[in-house]
């Protein structure tokens, strides 16, 4: 990083996480203080911010360090760029270098497929105007990515594809007269005598008006297909020429550099031949114009760049698609009356009426009304949820039945749409480590590539039959030609931006491309019981009556008794109750005895509604209960029993009950070839009753939620790569352990912001799908770039003649721009299978 150049001091705001004390302030200051040219620094523990006052000159990213090496953690600030003109892996190097060089920048990651560049900086050390800049300098074109500018970006793109599908076609046509007209003149001047058949016949009778026009004035021809390439060389190709020039002026090289390089030796060699011919060839012959040559290798890249940035702009198809689901307007209830606004107006709090078809404009939750909301395109479930008041919905959903008027919760940035949104553009813009090998060729690839055209050129010249010159300068330039840094550029980041982008659109969010890389090494996945395998709330398993009562008597009674109760137990069993349809009493002279349970007078009859404590104390015997009890409690089940005027009236059992599909994820999970863990703080006997209706044949019971780190630890040290799946808040420290932490069903909280990967719904079979699609993009990244690196390294010798010694062929200028062009298009292509991954378990 750079000396920051300034004439004055500079005031920087640091935001510093992980203080908890007065003694964290003290010892935050004492770090900054001891860093050379800091004159002064101030800690407010209450907006986490310190304030720091330093000297011209200072390195900037010293700051960060001596707080990072004092314990605490410096959160920097982030900003997205849009960057223009870049077309290759050596541009996206080029761009980050740039960025890092800018005093107070702490991490730059440019992303070729998304054309963005993110920075990570230090928060009032650097504008955006720097940023810009920098990235200017440096020959490219930048402004800063707004939401809103998503639509103007489409636009922007829309006009390129034609401007370029514009120049194609100019220069495809050029192309094809050009290379008529050299053919043709050439087979003029070379005539076939011997095995004519139908297609050299034809071939000759068009031949005859051109050496009847140009054969006793070859020079008159060689003009007109000069006056023709022209246009094509400086117009069709001028992109090629303000890339490369960029380029120059940095002291650099890319892939515009090799084109318009080689595509330059043609042409000038060809405009030299045709007016000095003598330099080239003696005794008044003709030499050959490689016009045709310089024309169709524009023509051709000019396809494949087309073809490319077409395909890339469905690379990232799913945010935009995510973008799309922002309603634009909202209907806001005030003083009984109904008012359309703008979404951005929405302020929290307000009442929004939501009719039957239409969006939920905001997150919220339901007052009035009831309906179902699809709520698929965010959650990746299939079925719609029921909304009744109280209910929570998600901004971006669709309201299916009824009218709901619900309060505003959170808007703008803050709903879970945008949340989803942001954290997808951050995953896309990341870089997985296997990118670091591209990173690491692409300093070095488009100098190399020249080097070895201008040794092939040496090499041919010295050492190649007469006349040596123009297929030694046809080797030089077949080798500047096919040689892709585009393939490698694009390899990686294509995949990741469709696979993070197919997550999102499924309900799974992937923090950064490190995370997705890190997921398809997994062999051992541990799942917390409660709220991950199971739905995290009691739910009424069976009604057991006796003594002569109906079970549905029963549940209402004991409903009815538990009616003023807010334990977990007692909403069970009313939910239970209500979801029959029975008509439950108000209680009257309802007690709540601590220990024991409830008691209440329902309907005229004394009813005691608990446990074994209540069993003991009324003197009641568990007679005819028996077997159920039993089972029950084999089960791990929770067994309460209902009194009635002194007598036992029977038992209702209560569980957590597994989710839906999870039996069916945890078997995905073995034919993936993970090996499946339960841990969970209940005791063993429900422990292993639940793990085994769930198929889990390993589980670790009776464990505190901050052992739950130690056996992700533990695990660990046998040289497993565990993924932790839980409910994102007791598990945090076992997720923060693990290789990869796991949200599960907490899309609307604080563990979208921690978790490695999130689940926006609460499906196990999503994390089935999260890691299979982990491995089907890694996949993906390794076929890209095993096809790129092994495209140039196999290519490049070819193009270079290392073949036409032992009797194979030269490449020819034309077929290597072909050959470059399409593989890039491949790579992008490769990348968009992605876009039809299924999941392997259906949600």
């Amino acid at each position: 990083m750079t000396k920051a150049n300034l004439s004055k001091p500079q005031t920087i705001e640091l935001p510093i996480r992980g203080m908890t004390c007065a003694s964290c302030v003290v010892r935050v200051e004492r770090a900054l203080r001891r860093v050379e040219g800091v004159r002064s620094a101030s800690v407010n523990l209450a907006t986490e911010q310190a304030t720091v006052e330093v000297e011209p000159g200072v390195d900037l990213a010293r700051l960060k360090l001596a707080v990072e090496e004092a314990g605490y953690e410096v959160a920097p600030a982030q900003v997205t760029l849009r960057v223009s003109g870049m077309t290759c892996a050596s541009c996206v190097a080029r761009v980050e270098r740039a960025l890092k060089r800018v005093p107070g920048v702490l991490d730059a990651r440019v992303n070729l497929a998304a054309e963005t560049a993110t920075v990570d900086h230090l928060p009032g050390a650097v504008t955006v105007g720097d940023l810009k800049a920098a990235v200017e300098a440096a020959g490219y074109g930048a402004e800063e990515l707004r939401r809103p500018e998503e639509a103007a970006f489409d636009r922007e793109h829309a006009a390129e594809l034609r401007d370029m599908r514009r120049r194609f076609v100019f220069a495809a046509a050029i192309a094809v007269v050009t290379f008529v007209l050299t053919m043709l003149a050439a087979h003029s001047r070379h005539p076939l005598t011997t095995g004519i058949g139908p297609v050299d016949q034809l071939i000759e009778v068009l031949a005859h008006p051109v050496a009847l026009v140009f054969g006793q004035n070859p020079f008159v021809l060689n003009l007109l297909l000069l006056v023709l390439a022209t246009p094509v060389q400086f117009w069709a190709g001028w992109r090629f020429y303000r890339g490369a020039w960029g380029a120059l002026r940095h002291r650099t090289a890319d892939m515009n550099t090799l084109i318009a390089v080689g595509t330059s030796a043609a042409y000038f060699y060809s405009a030299l031949a045709t007016f000095f011919p003598g330099w080239f060839v003696a005794g008044g012959v003709v030499p050959d114009v490689y016009f045709d040559t310089s024309d169709t290798i524009i023509a051709l890249i000019l396809l494949g760049r087309y073809l490319e940035l077409r395909a890339r702009v469905q690379t990232s198809a799913a945010i935009r698609k995510l973008i799309g689901l922002q309603p634009r307007t909202a209907r806001r209830l005030s003083n009984g009356l109904e008012q359309e606004i703008p979404v951005e107006a929405v302020r929290v709090g307000d009442l929004l009426l939501v009719r039957p078809g239409e969006r939920v404009p905001v997150d919220g939750v339901v007052v009035d009304g009831a309906s179902t909301v699809d709520e698929s395109m965010v959650t990746g479930e299939s079925m719609p949820a029921e909304k009744v008041p109280g209910g929570r919905v998600i901004g971006g959903t669709v309201n299916l039945a009824g009218a709901l008027v619900i309060r505003a919760t959170a808007v703008g940035e803050g709903t879970v749409l945008a949340r989803i949104i942001r954290l997808v553009r951050e995953a896309q813009g990341s870089k997985a480590p296997i990118q670091r090998l591209v990173d690491q060729v692409s300093a070095v690839f488009v100098p190399a590539v020249i080097g070895v055209a201008a040794l092939t050129f040496g090499f041919w010249l010295a050492f190649g039959p007469e006349p040596a010159f123009t297929p030694a300068m046809l080797r030089a330039i077949a080798v500047l030609i096919i040689a892709c840094p585009c393939a490698l550029g694009l390899a990686t980041p294509t995949a990741i931006m469709v696979g993070t982008g197919r997550g999102a659109e499924s309900g799974i969010l992937i923090r950064n491309a490190e995370a997705l890389e890190r997921a398809h090494r997994l062999d051992t996945i541990v799942l917390d019981k409660t709220g991950t395998l199971t739905a995290g709330r009691p739910e009424v398993v069976a009604v057991h009556p006796v003594n002569g009562l109906a079970p549905v008597e029963l549940l209402g009674l004991a409903a009815a008794a538990e009616r003023r109760s807010e334990h977990p137990l007692a909403r069970a069993i009313l939910r239970r109750a209500e979801a029959e349809g029975l008509s439950v009493p108000e209680p009257a002279d309802f007690r709540y005895r601590p220990g024991w349970g409830v008691e209440a007078v329902v309907d005229g009859r004394r009813v005691l509604v608990g446990g074994d404590r209540l069993l003991a104390e009324v003197g009641a015997g568990a007679d005819g209960l028996g077997p159920n009890l039993e089972a029950a409690r084999r089960r791990g089940q929770t067994a309460v029993f209902v009194v009635v005027d002194g007598r036992l009236g029977g038992l209702v059992t209560l569980a957590d009950t597994l989710k839906p599909g999870t039996r069916e994820a945890v078997e995905a999970f073995h034919r993936l070839g993970l090996d499946v863990i339960m841990v969970t703080g209940d005791n063993r006997q429900t422990a292993e009753a639940i793990a085994a209706e769930a198929g889990i044949s390993r589980v670790i019971a009776e464990v505190l939620p901050e052992d739950k780190a130690r056996i992700v630890r533990e695990l660990q040290a046998e040289g497993r790569r565990v993924g932790m799946v839980g409910d994102g808040i007791n598990d945090a420290p076992a997720l923060a352990a693990a290789d990869v932490g796991i949200a599960i069903g907490t899309g609307t909280d604080v563990a979208m912001e921690t978790a490695d990967i999130t689940l926006v719904g609460g499906d196990l079979r999503l994390v089935v799908t999260a890691i299979a699609l982990s491995r089907a993009t890694v996949r993906t990244i390794r076929q890209n770039l095993f096809w790129a690196f092994v495209y140039n390294v196999v290519l490049i010798p070819v193009a270079a003649g290392v073949l036409v010694p032992f009797g194979g062929p030269a490449l020819n200028p034309m077929l290597a721009a072909l050959a470059m062009a399409f593989s890039s298009v491949s790579v992008v292509s490769n990348s968009l299978r992605l876009r039809r991954f299924r999941p392997a378990v259906a949600a």
